[in-house]
């Protein structure tokens, strides 16, 4: 997403001097199911406080879990904010995913002077200066966190959607298009939490009427 050039000239200064930066990452812009989930962490000035971070792809369940809990409870601010799919189908994914970080950053902007973004686009109306980092999860430690949470919230998440929509195997793939999702959408048609805006929901929506719920005892 372009800036003004006024703009990128403000946020490169107050880059250089920050001190309280809030890193951002999402979880769950590809999957063909569930909200995409979308966290900042703000960490304090000097030695990062929890040991271990990495991008959450290159961690094991159980230790992002672990890591989970050290930093909410040591971040100087943490959030985490839901899209969810009705409003990823009526943006689009892009969009959707820009909200979330617009107000994930909202949510601790009492707490940072700089936003640090994974990826290479900015969400419009950003409460603070802000600048967009190719690779942040592998490369800024406030990014790594934010990674993480953002990665175990939706896991949470979907093992929640799982107990109401079992035999879509939510537990499993988290949403994502592998095989064995894609064979249990032909056979039982979209759920409600299916993003009706991706491809093969469409295609499924042609060859089985919308499955309920079913409630699990």
């Amino acid at each position: 997403m372009a800036k003004a050039i006024g703009q990128l000239a403000l946020d490169l200064s107050v880059a250089r001097g920050a001190q309280r930066i809030a890193g951002v990452d999402e979880a769950g812009r590809g999957p063909l199911a569930g909200p995409v989930v979308v966290a900042a962490v703000v960490l304090g000035p000097g030695r990062t406080p929890v040991n271990g971070l990495d991008d959450s792809k290159q961690l094991g369940a159980e230790r992002r879990e672990a890591l989970y809990a050290r930093i909410v409870e040591r971040a100087l601010a943490w959030s985490v904010v839901y899209v969810e799919v009705e409003e990823i189908d009526r943006i689009n994914i892009f969009q959707a995913t820009m909200a979330g970080m617009r107000r994930a950053v909202e949510a601790v902007a009492h707490a940072t002077e700089l936003a640090r973004i994974d990826g290479n686009a900015l969400p419009r109306g950003l409460p603070c200066p802000a600048e967009a980092l190719i690779g942040g999860d592998g490369r800024d430690r406030a990014i790594m966190a934010a990674s993480i949470l953002a990665k175990v919230s939706r896991d949470r998440h979907m093992r929640e959607l799982h107990a109401q929509w079992p035999h879509y195997g939510f537990d499993e793939h988290k949403g994502y298009g592998t095989p064995a999702h894609l064979a249990a959408l032909a056979a039982h048609g979209p759920c409600p939490q299916h993003r009706r805006s991706f491809a093969p929901v469409r295609a499924a929506l042609g060859q089985a009427p919308v499955a309920e719920a079913v409630a699990i005892g």
